[in-house]
C-alpha cells in the first residue's frame, strides 16, 4: 500500500545504535562517517531549522510568519537532498531552481519596504530579529559545509539565498516592531 504523502516517515523507535561507532546511514542506505562534510552540512541545516523554530515561537509579525514556515519545510527538503549522494539529476527529492526562485521573490517582496542600507547592521533589535540573525549565521555555516561536500550545487545556492532572506526578514521584524536597527558605528 502506498504511503500517505503526509506521512513521509514512520518512526517507532528513535534510537537505533547504528551510529554508536561514528557512522550514520545516508538517505540512500549507504553508510558514512559522522565526520563527513555531508553529515556536517545537513546537521547544520537541522540546527538552522531549529533556530527558525525558536524565532517562530516568538512574536513574529504575520507578514513574515508564512514565509518562515515555508522555509522550515523547504529546509527539510534540502536536508533530504544533502543526505543522498548526488551524481546528477535523478528522481529523488532535490533542491530545485523553483525553490531558489521563490526565495529570491521573497527577498524582493520583504526588502521592498525597507530603507536603503547605509551602514552594516548589528545582529539584534527585537528578540525575533536577533533569532533570525542567529539563523542566518547557521545558514552561512551550512553553506560552507555544503561547499566541502559532494552535493547538489542547487542546495548550496539555496543555503546562500536563505541566509540573504533571513537577513532581510530580521530587518523586517525590527521595522514591523517600529524598532530602530542597531547600526555598526566604525570605531565606536
Amino acid at each position: 500500500m502506498p504511503r500517505d504523502p503526509n506521512e513521509p516517515v514512520r518512526l517507532t523507535r528513535i534510537y537505533t545504535r547504528g551510529g554508536d561507532a561514528g557512522e550514520t546511514s545516508l538517505g540512500d542506505g549507504s553508510r558514512a562517517s559522522k565526520l563527513d562534510p555531508r553529515i556536517r552540512a545537513y546537521g547544520i541545516v537541522d540546527e538552522l531549522n531549529s533556530h527558525i523554530g525558536v524565532a517562530l515561537a516568538g512574536d513574529v509579525p504575520e507578514p513574515l510568519r508564512a514565509t518562515l514556515v515555508r522555509v522550515q519545510n523547504q529546509l527539510f527538503d534540502v536536508g533530504a537532498d544533502l543526505s543522498v549522494p548526488f551524481a546528477g539529476p535523478d528522481e529523488r527529492l532535490r533542491t530545485s531552481q523553483q525553490m531558489i526562485d521563490w526565495l529570491e521573490e521573497q527577498c524582493d517582496v520583504h526588502n521592498a519596504t525597507l530603507p536603503e542600507l547605509k551602514s552594516f547592521i548589528l545582529p539584534g533589535g527585537t528578540a525575533v530579529a536577533a533569532h533570525l540573525h542567529v539563523a542566518r549565521t547557521s545558514a552561512r555555516r551550512a553553506e560552507l559545509a555544503a561547499l566541502e561536500a559532494d552535493v547538489n550545487p542547487l542546495a548550496r545556492v539555496y543555503l546562500n539565498r536563505v541566509s540573504d532572506l533571513l537577513f532581510i526578514l530580521a530587518r523586517a521584524a525590527n521595522a514591523h516592531a517600529g524598532r530602530d536597527e542597531p547600526l555598526w558605528r566604525p570605531g565606536a
